[in-house]
């Protein structure tokens, strides 16, 4: 089938969602997934990666460039960055989940590459049915939501970011839950001093959310 005659979205990813509940499964048939347009333009599907028992989950936006011609979340120059902030934070990079908002890599070309370009909202409430089964699935204790656009996904409303990151918050998918930066946030902060503020907010974020877990435990 020719590019031009691909069909054209169903309007939510409900009907690709398996009732199986195990991730191996989700992630099969997230490659079929054809709930928003976006599928028409990435490589694949970047699905969530990490262990189906982990207390953490961490919701970014959507996959970058990287991650659409790999395939793994957070394998870029922000995961790299978050990567670092988790060991900063003293959590183990290992036991955590991390998946994103929407699963297909949206963007625009500028001659030879590709540019990020933000969901819409009706891409992200089209893509949420993947996000309630990767949490169904894990059943994790805390959830952070790294950006605005994860956050309307994980709290079902905008969220300010700058207002709310610092607390805790309530939703239904994890009895712990905060929201914070997206690591590319950080990289896109030109002055070295204030870059480092800025990755140091972020450890401070994820600190919370580790002391609230361990708290929990108590």
């Amino acid at each position: 089938m020719a590019a031009g005659d691909k069909p054209g979205s169903t309007g939510s990813a409900a009907e690709f969602v398996p009732r199986s509940r195990r991730l191996q499964s989700l992630r099969r048939a997230a490659r079929d997934c054809r709930g928003c347009d976006l599928w028409r333009d990435a490589n694949q599907t970047v699905f969530g990666a990490g262990p189906e028992d982990a207390d953490l989950m961490l919701v970014g936006e959507q996959p970058g460039d990287r991650e659409d011609r790999e395939g793994d979340p957070f394998v870029g120059p922000a995961g790299a960055l978050l990567d670092r902030a988790l060991v900063e934070a003293g959590i183990e990079r290992d036991a955590v989940y991390v998946t994103n908002a929407v699963k297909h890599f949206k963007w625009r070309p500028s001659g030879k590459r590709r540019l990020h370009q933000r969901p819409r909202v009706g891409e992200v409430t089209a893509c949420r049915p993947w996000l309630e089964a990767e949490v169904e699935a894990i059943e994790p204790r805390a959830l952070v939501a790294l950006g605005a656009t994860a956050a309307r996904s994980v709290f079902g409303a905008p969220v300010k970011v700058t207002k709310a990151r610092g607390g805790l918050l309530e939703t239904p998918l994890a009895g712990i839950a905060s929201v914070t930066v997206h690591p590319s946030a950080v990289l896109r902060v030109r002055e070295p001093e204030e870059r480092h503020a800025a990755f140091d907010g972020l450890v401070d974020d994820l600190e919370l959310v580790r002391r609230a877990l361990r708290a929990a435990s108590r």
